[in-house]
């Protein structure tokens, strides 16, 4: 059987690699089209794709010509929601895509979409097309997407939404502006397709509203299942990191920028961490939105000599593996270290949110700062084992990563196949 997945950015390709390793595995074939950035051809996981018999790796830049790809991006441009949020040039960009309207972008869609589809199927009436969570707010625009997707399905191929991240958050509003708990019409876009899957029911919540119960699917995460940690093990490009005499190593993650963070009180925790003797701390911004967090700026923090903040080069594993603690403001990140029962103390009372692993692990959570203070205080004299209640972790693995049980990855496979015929 063959399939196409389109990957744009970090995220849906650290989730979506597990489910593309697993279809090779069993004896199917694709293509991988980058939609995204072209640095990530150098990503790692792209890397290994690559070398898979079966399956094909290509940037849209090089499959299209200059213009043409050009044509493309700045169509995309005019309809990203973040470029016209932008002050100085968004209201420009409003009015041009006002004028150069849906009627005059959609030969280009069409153009750009019936080649990927006629590469990857030719004629073929049988197949699946997979993207991962497009969202409203997306960098990729939703009209593109409704596109390629409407055209796949008029060929008799079916289309599947696959999950790009996992629900950090047991709460709904937990963003800047978020007042009122109602359905995030952010997730509408997701009607289009015939399945879209989630790895729990914290995220499958989000689309309910949306969509009928046979379009939602609930199958495990893919990206944090026992199977795929395995073979990531072994993939991972040499840590940058180096470990030190420190007797305590510390990393932070951080949220995105448009999540609601206390960030004097972040602060506050990091001079407070960093007096400790024996303590070495890394604080590791959001991948995407880094530079917009106000603690990455601070100068009293860079001034630290056992404080640093993460390079792009560090990744989460890299940072997870040097770790002896982490300290978490509401990211699925960590759920790989509540997988190898390193310790996460969920940082809920930094952030306007309750964290899903402080949901389901209470023994998990800062309240406080005094909280803060003594778990610090209690790893450094007693260490880091026994941190969790050990059915209440399982509680997590069964709910969040597990769901209904840990053949995670032979489930995808198997909804893609079905899909696909």
């Amino acid at each position: 059987m063959k399939a196409l997945f389109f990957l744009r950015h970090y995220n849906d390709i650290d989730h979506v690699t597990p489910v593309i390793y697993k279809w090779i595995k069993s004896g199917h074939q694709c293509d991988v089209v980058l939609i995204g950035s072209t640095a990530f051809r150098r990503d790692f996981r792209v890397k290994y794709l690559s070398q898979l018999e079966g399956v094909r790796v290509a940037h849209m830049r090089e499959l299209f010509s200059l213009l043409e790809y050009i044509k493309w991006r700045l169509q995309m441009f005019l309809l990203t929601r973040n470029v016209r949020r932008i002050k100085v040039i968004g209201p420009l960009v409003t009015r041009l895509a006002e004028r150069y309207d849906e009627k005059r972008r959609e030969p280009l869609w069409r153009h750009t979409a019936e080649y990927l589809l006629n590469r990857s199927f030719g004629s073929a009436g049988k197949g699946v097309i997979a993207f991962d969570w497009i969202e409203r707010n997306s960098v990729i625009c939703v009209e593109w997407v409704e596109v390629v997707v409407a055209m796949a399905k008029s060929r008799g191929l079916s289309a599947v939404s696959l999950p790009h991240g996992d629900s950090p958050h047991a709460s709904q509003l937990i963003r800047r502006g978020e007042r009122r708990v109602e359905p995030d019409v952010t997730f509408s876009a997701a009607t289009i397709f015939d399945k879209v899957v989630v790895p729990n029911e914290l995220c499958a919540v989000r689309f309910r509203p949306f969509m009928t119960a046979n379009q939602l699917a609930v199958l495990g995460s893919p990206r944090y299942c026992e199977e795929w940690l395995k073979i990531l093990s072994g993939l991972m490009p040499p840590s940058p990191l180096v470990r030190l005499d420190s007797r305590l190593k510390i990393v932070m993650f951080l949220r995105k920028a448009n999540f609601t963070t206390f960030w004097e009180e972040v602060g506050e925790v990091v001079h407070m961490i960093a007096e400790f003797p024996g303590v070495e701390l890394i604080i590791k911004p959001h991948t995407r939105s880094g530079w917009k967090q106000s603690l990455t700026k601070d100068n009293t923090i860079k001034q630290l000599p056992n404080v640093r903040i993460a390079g792009d080069d560090a990744h989460s594993v890299h940072l997870m593996n040097w770790s002896d603690v982490i300290i978490d403001l509401a990211t699925s990140v960590v759920f790989e270290a509540v997988r190898a029962k390193k310790p996460v103390l969920a940082a809920d009372y930094l952030i306007a949110a309750r964290s899903a692993v402080a949901y389901y692990m209470p023994e998990t959570e800062l309240k406080c700062r005094d909280d803060v203070y003594d778990k610090i205080n209690g790893f450094l004299t007693h260490g880091c084992d026994a941190f969790y209640v050990e059915e209440h972790r399982q509680h997590f693995l069964k709910e969040m990563l597990d769901f209904p049980d840990a053949d995670v990855l032979p489930r995808y496979v198997a909804l893609l196949e079905q899909s696909a015929c």
